[in-house]
C-alpha cells in the first residue's frame, strides 16, 4: 500500500497546486492559508504530507524550524526547490506512520490534506503523539465536503475525477467534526477546537 500511495501521488507532483485549486477552489485554499498564518510560535515543526510545500509557506515565518517530509520523492524534489528560499525548512522523506525522528523530538506537528486520504491515520496520529514534547501542539487541516451541498461535493468529486483518478481505497472525502476528534482523541490527545473553514476542518489539539 506504501509503494502504491507513493506512485500514485508522485504522478501529480509537477501540477499538485493547480490540481487542488481546480478540485477545492482557490479560495478555500487562501483561506486555510490565512487561518494558518495565525498560528504563532509554532518553534520545532514536523510536517507530514507537505506535498510541494504551499502550507509550510505559511507557517515558516511563525516557526524555529520546519522539516517538511512526503512520501513521494517527486514531492520532495518540488518542495526543496520552492522552499529553498526559506532558510529554517528541510525537507526530506518520511512515512508518517513510522518516522526515525526520537521521542519528544517536536513542539508542533502539522498534517494538511493527510489524515483523510491515508490507510491507517490511527497510525500516523500516534506517530504524532510520540515525537511531540508534552504540552506539543498538533494541527490538521482536512478537506472535507461535510457541510456542503451536495452540488458542492458532486462538483468537487467530478473534478477530482478528472484531474487525479480514482483515489485511493482509503479515501475519506467528507469526515465530519465529530468523526475527525474521535481520531485524534484515540491517540492519546486533548482536542482543542475544530473549525469548519470552507471545504477544511481545522483542529487544534495537545498533547496531554
Amino acid at each position: 500500500m506504501k509503494e502504491r500511495k507513493e506512485k500514485y501521488w508522485s504522478k501529480f507532483a509537477r501540477s499538485f497546486e493547480a490540481d487542488q485549486e481546480y478540485i477545492t477552489g482557490k479560495s478555500s485554499i487562501q483561506a486555510l492559508v490565512r487561518r494558518l498564518q495565525e498560528e504563532r510560535d509554532l518553534k520545532e515543526v514536523i510536517e507530514f504530507g507537505c506535498g510541494t510545500g504551499r502550507f509550510t509557506k505559511a507557517i515558516a515565518r511563525n516557526a524555529k524550524h520546519i522539516v517538511a517530509t512526503d512520501l513521494s520523492d517527486e514531492m520532495v524534489e518540488v518542495a526543496k526547490i520552492r522552499l529553498s528560499r526559506f532558510p529554517n525548512v528541510t525537507v526530506q522523506k518520511a512515512d508518517c506512520c513510522r518516522t526515525s525522528f526520537p521521542s519528544a523530538r517536536f513542539d508542533t506537528v502539522l498534517m494538511v490534506n493527510l489524515i483523510h486520504v491515508i490507510e491507517n491515520p490511527s497510525d500516523a496520529l500516534a506517530e504524532s503523539y510520540r515525537i511531540l514534547r508534552n504540552g506539543g501542539e498538533l494541527l490538521v487541516a482536512s478537506g472535507t465536503g461535510y457541510g456542503a451541498k451536495e452540488s458542492d461535493v458532486k462538483r468537487k468529486v467530478t473534478r477530482f475525477l478528472e484531474r487525479w483518478g480514482m483515489p485511493l481505497s482509503s479515501y475519506q472525502p467528507s469526515l465530519s467534526p465529530d468523526a475527525l476528534s474521535f481520531l485524534v482523541e484515540g491517540a492519546g490527545f486533548r482536542v482543542d477546537g475544530v473549525q469548519l473553514i470552507k471545504a477544511w476542518l481545522y483542529l487544534n489539539a495537545t498533547k496531554k
